[in-house]
């Protein structure tokens, strides 16, 4: 818990230099101790854009917060022939600390690509992909930095109480859990991890990508095992063998399969805390989901 603490604090100094995701450095030796899942290298050009094929619809959206108490702006990512008269499922994709509803878009997460290219292959089911701002605050700027971070930490009420209705209204969208999944990088991971699994009646798939120390502990993200053994549907992780919150996501995967419950981490290798292994993240989550 201590170690825990202490890249806590350093996270917070790395990410009050810049409004980026922070630079996380390795810590001691490399976690070791855990059954991680294999490791497969993603296609060449998996995340680069494709002549000759069909592309979606990359739109912002404002919607306004009950709990804010403001008027929110997100990013959503329609599929190919988006059709306003069959039902889609719903990823709703978070950012992290040093970023906002574009950072996926704008920082090198490539999301649309990573998505066209999907379909193109016949990977993926139907769904859109919502790309919220996750920092629940009145100021949701970047500028906040980590002292935001409580504003991360309250988001869930803005994201099932306002969005999500929102986006049931306004699209096309499946609303029961079945066909709803959550899953983000750093901050974003740990609040995937934390609301989803608190929320399994609405999320029925969790991905965390290089969760960050925002992410509670094992046993009070899964205080019910039986429960969450019945309920949760698929429970994903990546992070980085370079990456120093590596920790937050194998102190899960050890504790899941202590108690049995089907749970996925994927070691990057030699990768840090960066949107390598991000869209591969994302690039393998998508393709699981929603089958």
């Amino acid at each position: 818990m201590k170690k825990l603490f202490v890249i806590a604090a350093l996270f917070c100094g790395f990410t009050a230099a810049n409004a980026q995701e922070p630079t996380i450095p390795m810590f001691g030796a490399p976690v070791t101790d855990v059954n991680f899942d294999p490791y497969v290298e993603a296609p060449k050009g998996y995340d680069q854009e494709r002549a000759g094929i069909e592309r979606g619809k990359v739109e912002s959206i404002e919607y306004k917060s009950e709990s804010v108490g403001t008027v929110r702006k997100a990013t959503v990512y329609l599929p190919p022939k988006y059709d306003a008269n069959k039902k889609y499922s719903v990823l709703y994709l978070l950012h992290g600390i040093g970023g906002d509803e574009r950072e996926w878009m704008d920082d090198g997460g490539v999301p649309n690509i990573i998505m066209d290219n999907l379909y193109a292959d016949g990977k993926v089911a139907d769904m859109i992909v919502v790309m919220p701002n996750g920092r629940a605050a009145k100021d949701d700027s970047r500028a906040g930095g980590y002292g935001s971070a409580g504003a991360f930490g309250v988001f869930d009420k803005d994201l099932i109480g306002s969005l999500m209705p929102y986006i049931n209204s306004h699209y096309s969208v499946y609303t029961d859990k079945m066909h709803t999944a959550l899953a983000g990088l750093s901050m974003g991971g740990g609040q995937s991890l934390n609301f989803g699994l608190a929320n399994m009646d609405k999320f029925a798939y969790v991905g965390g990508f290089s969760s960050a120390p925002n992410t509670g502990r094992p046993q009070q993200l899964i205080p019910d095992v039986e429960k969450t053994k019945k309920e949760n549907k698929l429970l994903w992780m990546v992070c980085g063998g370079a990456d120093g919150l590596m920790s937050n996501s194998a102190n899960l995967k050890r504790f899941c399969d202590e108690n049995g419950v089907p749970c996925t981490l994927i070691n990057y290798p030699n990768e840090g805390h960066n949107f390598t292994v991000w869209k591969y993240g994302l690039y393998n989550f998508a393709q699981l989901i929603f089958k």
